[in-house]
């Protein structure tokens, strides 16, 4: 009997990194490149594999282990498998034994008989292209991760780039080094352009190696696992596959989603993943994984969600918030009217068909839910800002070389906060048959891009003063504007404030973003003639349209919080009470 130590390999420049699973116990049978254990670290999770064929004699690693290159991961009785040499042999291996052997098993032997048809030192050039990333084309790169010299994993995120909607990261197709980018901050590409040149070393003797074991294993060993056949997609997994660029899987409509899964088990994924998908707000059951087991990739997350947002796919959430209103789209039998008139307006006069963007139709899903399914209520008022008016502009005054402009919303967002902790109810969520209260003030505002009405979401305003919001504020605007807004940077909003009083108006109804209770509508302020109970004198009011969920706030509450917030706005040393 013949033990082999199977140890971590390079795995880049992680120092220790967590046993999340196990793939393997002992008495089983592995095979050359077979994943062993799966190791996360805090940006992604990795798979290590198997050096050798061979049984585990010996787990060395449990769950929750911390391991670095070297470690020891098990041992292998390398005679057990039947197609596998001792590893301390020095004389040149049945040809057979070649095939099941890894590369570097091979390459670590000087006078093994495979070792001149391919160098272990041999590199190869491989062109980076742009994956398939839906119907989006002409794309901005807006960030660039890496620079010439930089090792790459396979996977690793090599630019970020932004459509109209939304930023997504393109990972490289291959392990290796850059040896030159092609691509610059501002360049538009599109799917097949060419991002960079990686220099990939001993790409030759890992292929063949994995071709060799592939085709031999039949023969070779008769102990062979069922997922033997499976070789080549381990190998692309771990990221031996260094051949040719890869694109992007992008997720299958046709095939059924994971919903139906048992009660209780949770998708196949690694917590970075998950961690990933909470952040997009993308449910892991219903995405197909592409990995090994049917693991779930972050791959497989971006290309769901561009799924989604190409209209290629559609959540099952989304189907059921729309379904009773699908019916009134089409025909409006579903809710009980009369069909929809459907009408040929050219016979009347000449007409121009123009598609609707892509951002107000999934704005548009998304208004259409809340307003059927919340119950809104509206209240309107009045705020006298005329002295906080003139205390914004003397701010200004003093600090105009700052740079920063304070707007009368950053006001607006701290008397807000003041408000929603004196009136917890309009700082929660609806949750089933429970309220969640946040311990949290994120506030939503919506900002008027050329791409349509999108909503910054501007992070712990409780901890912020008004002249760090109004910094704040701007910058995020800026990035709505020129298309550049993440989708972190449009969550979490417990909330929201839309803002007209740029453009004008007295009084309007906003719709609440769900799963929000409330939301406030601000329109210009306007100098009117307010009786001071001798005289009429002229006094800045700013318009208030607040609007709420019946099913958590009542009327009573919704006035108080509206009275209250006038008085903050009114004098707003009331801030600090």
């Amino acid at each position: 009997m013949a033990l082999m130590e199977v140890h971590v390999p390079d795995i880049g420049d992680f120092d220790e990194v967590t046993v999340i699973e196990l793939l393997v116990k002992p008495g089983e049978t592995v095979n050359a490149e077979q994943s062993l254990i799966t190791v996360e670290s805090d940006k992604a999770s990795m798979e290590i594999p198997s050096s050798a064929s061979g049984t585990v004699k010996d787990l060395k690693v449990k769950l929750g282990d911390k391991v670095k290159q070297g470690s020891l991961v098990l041992v292998l009785d390398v005679e057990g498998a039947g197609a596998q040499a001792p590893t301390d042999t020095v004389s040149p291996p049945p040809a057979a034994a070649n095939t099941a052997r890894s590369a570097t098993s091979v390459a670590a032997q000087p006078n093994a008989a495979a070792a001149p048809a391919a160098p272990a030192s041999s590199t190869s050039v491989v062109q980076v292209l742009v994956p398939d990333i839906g119907d989006f084309k002409d794309v901005t790169v807006i960030e660039v991760m890496v620079k010439p010299g930089d090792s790459v994993k396979l996977e690793q995120s090599l630019i970020t780039v932004e459509s109209d909607k939304a930023s997504m990261e393109i990972p490289s197709s291959a392990a290796g080094v850059i040896k030159e980018l092609k691509v610059k901050l501002g360049d538009k590409i599109n799917i097949g352009d060419s991002m960079a040149v990686l220099e990939v070393a001993s790409a030759a003797p890992k292929t063949a190696a994995a071709s060799n074991a592939i085709s031999a294993a039949p023969a070779a060993s008769a102990v062979a696992a069922p997922e033997e056949s499976a070789a080549p997609e381990q190998v692309v997994n771990n990221g031996a596959h260094v051949t040719a660029a890869t694109p992007l899987p992008l997720h299958d409509p046709s095939v059924a989603p994971q919903g139906n899964l048992p009660q209780g088990n949770l998708p196949h994924a690694s917590p970075s993943v998950r961690k990933f998908a909470r952040e997009l707000g993308v449910p892991l059951a219903e995405v197909k994984g592409s990995g090994l087991k049917g693991r779930i990739t972050e791959t497989d997350v971006q290309a769901f969600t561009r799924s989604v947002m190409a209209g290629a796919t559609q959540t099952v959430a989304a189907v059921q918030g729309r379904a009773s209103s699908a019916g009134a789209n089409a025909d409006g039998v579903a809710l009980g009217l009369i069909p929809w008139p459907k009408v040929d307006f050219s016979k009347f006069g000449a007409v121009e068909r123009k598609d609707i963007s892509r951002i107000k139709k999934i704005s548009g899903a998304n208004l259409h839910r809340n307003w059927v399914m919340i119950p809104h209520v509206t209240n309107h008022d009045d705020a006298d800002v005329t002295d906080l008016e003139a205390f914004r502009v003397a701010t200004n005054r003093e600090n105009e070389k700052s740079g920063v402009k304070v707007t009368m919303l950053a006001f607006l967002i701290k008397a807000c906060v003041a408000a929603l902790r004196k009136f917890p109810d309009f700082n929660a969520s609806l949750d089933g048959e429970q309220l969640v209260f946040k311990q949290y003030y994120h506030i939503g505002f919506a900002a008027d891009t050329p791409n349509g009405l999108m909503v910054p979401v501007l992070k712990d305003a409780d901890r912020k003063g008004v002249l760090q919001i109004s910094q704040e504020m701007g910058e995020l605007a800026k990035k709505a504007r020129d298309g550049k807004l993440g989708p972190g940077e449009m969550s979490g909003a417990s909330f929201t404030i839309s803002s007209l009083g740029g453009i004008g108006g007295r009084y309007f109804t906003p719709i609440i973003n769900a799963p929000e209770v409330a939301i406030l509508g601000v329109c210009r302020s306007t100098t009117e003639p307010v009786w001071n109970g001798s005289a009429f004198v002229p006094r800045l009011m700013l318009p208030l349209s607040l609007s709420w969920d019946h099913r958590v706030i009542d009327g009573a509450s919704a006035a108080r919080f509206n009275v209250y917030l006038s008085q903050i706005l009114g004098d707003f040393r009331r801030v600090l009470l």
